[in-house]
C-alpha cells in the first residue's frame, strides 16, 4: 500500500506557536526515514489561543483542506501518515477515515478523552471537543461517522465526569497506563483494522515537549510495545499531534526522533 505523507500547517485551537514547527518536525523526520514527498496543508499562522467558536471559524478553511486531503488520498488506496500539531485536527480527519474505512477503530492515545462537547466543556478549549465531533456527539461542519463502539482510549488520567460517564454508558475501552497496557489493547482491538491517533502528552512528563504534562503516563518502550500489538492488525493510517519542538517559546528545538524510534513496529510494517 502506497504511503502518503501530510503534514499540517495551519491553525487549530492552538493555545502556542510550538506545535506547527513541532509537525514540521515530525513530517521531515519522517520523509528522511521512509524516503517520502511531503504534502503541506496550511499556512502557519499566530496562536489565538480563543474560545472554541473563535477557533474553529478561524481554522476552518485549512481543516476543509485536511479533509479534502484525506478524502483524496484513501481513495486512491493510500495509507495515510500524517503529522497534525494539534488534537482539533481530528475533526477534519477522522470523518474521512469513516466514509473509507467504516470498519476501523479509532485508537486514541491520550492523556485526555477530547470526548467533551460545547455543551459540557468547561474550558471552551477547542481540542477537548476533538474526538466528540467526529462521533456525532455536535456539529463541527466538518462531519461525523465514527461510532463509539468503534473507538479504544489508551492512557487516559484527566477526564472531566461527562466523559467518564460517556465512557461506562457507551462501553468505550479505556486502557489505563500499567503493565497490562499491551495485553489489553490487543483484547480491545480483537484483531480489527484500526486508525492510529497519538497525543504525545499520553507520555510520561518530560519526555517530549507538549501543551500538557500529565503524571502517570506511559513510557517510549509502553507505546513501543503498543504499536507492537497494533502492527498485528490492518493499520489504515496514523497521526502524531501534540508534539512542540521546544520546552518554551524560543527554546532549543528538541528532536523528535526518540518518539519516532517507539514508532518503529507501525513504520516496519509500512515499508514490507
Amino acid at each position: 500500500m502506497p504511503i502518503a505523507l501530510t503534514c499540517f500547517q495551519g491553525r487549530a485551537g492552538d493555545h502556542n506557536d510550538l506545535a506547527i514547527p513541532g509537525a514540521r518536525s515530525i513530517a521531515s523526520h519522517l520523509a528522511r526515514r521512509l524516503g517520502l514527498e511531503t504534502v503541506v496543508i496550511g499556512e502557519p499562522e499566530p496562536a489565538l489561543n480563543g474560545h472554541w467558536t473563535v477557533e474553529l471559524e478561524a481554522a476552518m478553511p485549512a481543516l476543509r483542506r485536511m479533509q479534502d486531503r484525506f478524502d483524496a488520498v484513501y481513495a486512491e488506496g493510500s495509507f495515510s501518515l500524517a503529522a497534525t500539531s494539534r488534537c482539533a485536527v481530528s475533526l477534519a480527519t477522522l470523518p474521512a477515515v469513516a466514509r473509507h474505512h467504516d470498519d476501523a477503530v479509532v485508537v486514541w492515545f491520550d492523556a485526555h478523552g477530547d470526548l467533551n462537547t460545547p455543551d459540557t466543556s468547561s474550558t471552551g478549549y477547542l481540542g477537548g471537543l476533538a474526538l466528540s465531533g467526529p462521533c456525532g456527539l455536535w456539529k463541527s461542519g466538518l462531519g461525523h461517522g465514527v461510532t463509539v463502539r468503534n473507538v479504544v482510549l489508551v492512557g487516559q488520567r484527566d477526564l472531566d465526569l461527562f466523559e467518564v460517564s460517556l465512557i461506562a454508558v457507551g462501553h468505550i475501552p479505556h486502557i489505563r497506563p500499567g503493565a497490562d497496557l499491551a495485553q489489553k489493547l490487543a483484547e480491545a482491538v480483537a484483531g480489527r483494522p484500526v486508525y492510529i491517533h497519538l497525543d504525545c502528552d499520553v507520555l510520561n512528563p518530560g519526555i517530549v515537549p507538549t501543551d500538557y504534562q500529565h503524571d502517570d503516563g506511559l513510557s517510549l518502550d509502553d507505546l513501543r510495545a503498543a504499536c507492537e500489538v497494533l502492527a498485528k492488525s490492518k493499520v489504515v493510517g496514523l497521526e502524531i499531534a501534540e508534539f512542540q519542538n521546544a520546552w518554551s517559546e524560543g527554546g532549543e528545538p528538541v528532536t523528535p526522533e526518540p518518539l519516532i524510534e517507539a514508532l518503529e513496529p507501525l513504520l516496519q510494517k509500512l515499508r514490507r
